[in-house]
């Protein structure tokens, strides 16, 4: 299943992406009328846990079979919306952790250290959630460093439920499902990186930093967690492409590394590191500018796409 978040005056609703509409949950009654729940907010999905997708997945499959003058009045009505015309808003809102994983494809790392040795452990660090927006919302170049700002296409991973020193094998299960984060940086802040460690992670805190979109793809939809493939456009041209089966740690050890440290929660975000292709690793250096779009794809899931602004 596709989970979304339509913007509303009173904030994001949950909703369902179905072939190529999109379902307003909270109004979505006359397809599952004996539900005893229908999530209303993006957070009350996905703390539903599994009775709450089982629900879902009953009122999916009853849209798919219901009644065309059933399925054009709730599109008249504004309950059922064209995909192509909806208004998206990033998946997770406002996760209690967004934890972004460093240095964490072999393409990467090579493009950025040369021949450095990969690192003994997994290394991350907090991603300011105010900094997330949704898909097409524009990411804004920042006044105090408008230079240098990259693109980094990130798989993240989306929890289901509490995530607590948990080993390998049980990892997954703690899953809902993936999503796109586009983990952006203002490089000026890293050439001093080696002096002042911090400054390259302030660089990645600024408004619109974090886009997060489409939507998340629930785990039992995708094929394999560990091999997916993830390409990034700029202006149309392809900067990143490469697979999840490049990373230095599965996914499943990542999660269950950092689980020790952080106690995940339903609708936590973990991004799961950028491959090869970013833009301070090119050769000449390609960064963003104003009237650029930046996609970024991973199938199976989705394209998260923003245009790129100058701050006002």
């Amino acid at each position: 299943m596709k989970l979304a978040a339509i913007m509303s005056p009173g904030g994001p609703r949950s909703a369902l992406v179905v072939n190529d509409f999109v379902l307003d949950l909270a109004r979505s009654g006359a397809l599952l009328p004996i539900a005893r729940w229908i999530p209303t907010s993006t957070d009350t999905l996905i703390a539903g846990g599994a009775e709450g997708l089982d629900i879902l997945r009953r009122i999916e499959d009853a849209l798919r079979a219901a009644a065309q003058t059933l399925r054009d009045d709730m599109i008249e009505t504004g309950v059922l919306t064209p995909l192509s015309s909806a208004r998206l808003a990033a998946p997770v809102a406002r996760p209690g952790i967004l934890l972004s994983h460093a240095r964490a494809y072999h393409s990467h790392l090579a493009e950025m250290e040369g021949a450095a040795p990969p690192p003994r452990y997994p290394a991350g660090f907090i991603k300011n959630v105010h900094a997330i927006v949704g898909p097409d919302a524009p990411i804004r170049l920042p006044r105090a460093a408008p230079s240098m700002v990259d693109f980094e296409g990130e798989v993240s991973i989306v929890f289901s439920r509490r995530c607590h020193g948990v080993s390998p094998a049980e990892a997954l299960d703690h899953v809902l499902g993936v999503t796109i984060v586009n983990d952006m940086s203002a490089r000026d802040w890293v050439e001093e990186m080696k002096t002042f460690p911090d400054r390259n992670r302030m660089g990645k805190q600024f408004p619109t930093f974090a886009p997060m979109g489409p939507w998340i793809v629930t785990l039992d939809d995708i094929a394999d967690i560990n091999d997916l493939h993830m390409t990034t456009r700029v202006n149309g041209e392809v900067m990143q492409d490469s697979r999840t089966s490049d990373l230095i740690w599965p996914l499943s050890d990542l999660i269950s590394y950092y689980s020790h440290w952080y106690p995940f929660e339903p609708g936590d975000v973990l991004t799961t590191g950028s491959p090869a292709g970013v833009g301070y690793g090119r050769d000449p250096k390609r960064f963003l500018e104003p009237g650029d779009v930046v996609e970024i794809t991973v199938d199976g899931v989705g394209t998260l796409s923003n245009p790129i602004a100058a701050e006002s």
